[in-house]
């Protein structure tokens, strides 16, 4: 059944009044509240562009917003069923949508730095985890995103020129991109045709492009490539013709060596969350492994996003 929904009350300087979070019930719990994916302690975390993965196994580290508010963070090993390891909720803002959770690693902090909205106003959030406890900070960016249902950031850090985008899908039916400039965003234009677009993720970040995954509320799956050169229009290609409708949001993570891609998909009517991998992107030709439901695992928020390092690259078409 469906789970209380995300209290979106809080606004302005009301946010740092984020109440104590308590853990869901769970399939599987873990006793250390840092994000799982990224861990320096389990040395997972990407520091320095082109590090190796390391481990030949591939994990998703899923993160989703809850009604306490909080954040809270579900590590995904693909199997049949998949398995589904918990992290402690730590205590947050209530949240519209969330971004991509980015983790840096330095000399004196680990932070990860994300987007974030509330009611229609977008925040940056920085979430310090130099102590026990989580410690997150929140910067107001500006009004006017009321309208937007979805919002992904790439984020391209291998080589310079260094680009971050933001994405974001409007009712109105358009795409719009944004690029970051220094604490607030750019415009870029939109791209007009995404009015049956519902969920959407990013599965690529390079040099001349990025590529998102996106579903339409009929249930097909997209691949959507936006060139960077900001006159170009997207390339869309059909991966899968239905069985997609259900889910209000997705999240990515790269696995393996070959652009193979980890995607889980929320179903906000049930509070769950079900794991396919997938070929590198090459349309109706690419591959899809479903692995189901994470079983015991109940997400009782309103979206799902990616935790990953900074440095790690998606390269999935």
């Amino acid at each position: 059944m469906k789970l209380q929904r995300l209290a979106l009350a809080l606004a302005g300087v009301g946010m740092l009044a984020a109440t104590a979070a308590a853990g869901p019930a769970t399939a599987a719990v873990r006793t250390d509240p840092t994000p799982g994916i990224a861990n320096p302690a389990k040395g997972n975390l990407k520091t320095t562009p082109n590090a190796k993965l390391a481990s030949g196994g591939c994990q998703q580290d899923v993160g989703f917003n809850t009604p306490t508010p909080g954040i809270n963070d579900v590590l995904v090993t693909p199997g049949r069923p998949p398995r589904g390891e918990f992290y402690p909720e730590f205590r947050f803002v209530g949240t519209r949508l969330n971004t991509t959770w980015y983790g840096v690693k330095t000399d004196t902090h680990f932070y990860y730095h994300s987007l974030f909205v509330q009611n229609g106003t977008l925040y940056r959030g920085v979430t310090y985890f130099d102590t026990e406890n989580a410690r997150p900070t929140y910067a107001r960016i500006g009004s006017g995103w009321t309208s937007f249902t979805q919002l992904v950031t790439s984020n391209y850090a291998i080589t310079a020129p260094n680009r971050s985008y933001l994405y974001g899908l409007s009712t109105n039916g358009s795409l719009y991109r944004y690029a970051a400039s220094g604490a607030t965003f750019r415009a870029l234009g939109h791209f007009p045709g995404f009015k049956g677009f519902k969920a959407m993720t990013v599965i690529s970040e390079t040099p001349t492009y990025d590529t998102l995954l996106m579903t339409t509320k009929a249930g097909a799956l997209w691949t959507v490539r936006i060139p960077a050169a900001a006159s170009t229009k997207p390339i869309l290609k059909l991966v899968r013709s239905a069985g997609f409708a259900a889910y209000e949001s997705l999240a990515a993570m790269e696995c393996g060596d070959k652009g193979g891609t980890l995607v889980t998909g929320f179903d906000n009517d049930t509070d769950s969350v079900y794991q396919y991998a997938m070929s590198r992107f090459n349309g109706s030709k690419t591959a899809v492994t479903s692995y189901g439901r994470v079983p015991g695992a109940t997400v009782p928020g309103t979206g799902i996003f990616s935790i990953t390092g900074h440095w790690n690259q998606l390269v999935g078409e």
